[in-house]
């Protein structure tokens, strides 16, 4: 488990305990049509290390994408991918990854967000939003996981 005190502050880092066995977590995690209700429909995703696929963000007008590369896939335990949303004004290219252990009778799930330069305004306002935003999303993914 990693302290506050050796938090990157350049990094997004957000621990959650699941009551769910770590296979459990890992099909919410790489299964499409599970994803979909917690996360987002992603059209080619496979959790095979050089997958690329998109994520769609049905939320804007029109419709945004997320080009994504698997670059980590370790059945179970580790989801890496790159996250580059393609129609942003200032485009940034950050790596997404989900760690998975055994925790108990249940599982603690790391998501880790890096790429960000804190130095650049935007860049730490985005930092800052998407923190929020995943802490949010992991609650969907408590809830599509108390229904599986």
């Amino acid at each position: 488990m990693v302290s506050d005190s050796e938090l990157n502050p350049a990094a997004v880092e957000i621990g959650s305990f699941f009551p769910q066995a770590p296979a459990v977590v890992w099909r919410a995690l790489t299964e499409p049509d599970l994803m979909e209700r917690w996360l987002m429909q992603s059209v080619g995703f496979a959790a095979t290390t050089g997958t690329h696929f998109i994520f769609i963000l049905p939320t804007t007008q029109p419709s945004s994408e997320i080009a994504c590369e698997v670059l980590t896939a370790r059945l179970g335990e580790q989801l890496t991918h790159t996250w580059f949303d393609l129609r942003a004004d200032h485009p940034a290219r950050w790596v997404l990854d989900w760690t998975i252990q055994p925790q108990g009778r249940g599982t603690r799930l790391l998501l880790t967000q890096t790429g960000f330069d804190i130095n650049d305004r935007r860049q730490k306002m985005a930092r800052n939003a998407m923190e929020r935003g995943w802490k949010s999303t992991l609650l969907r993914l408590r809830k599509v996981l108390d229904e599986t």
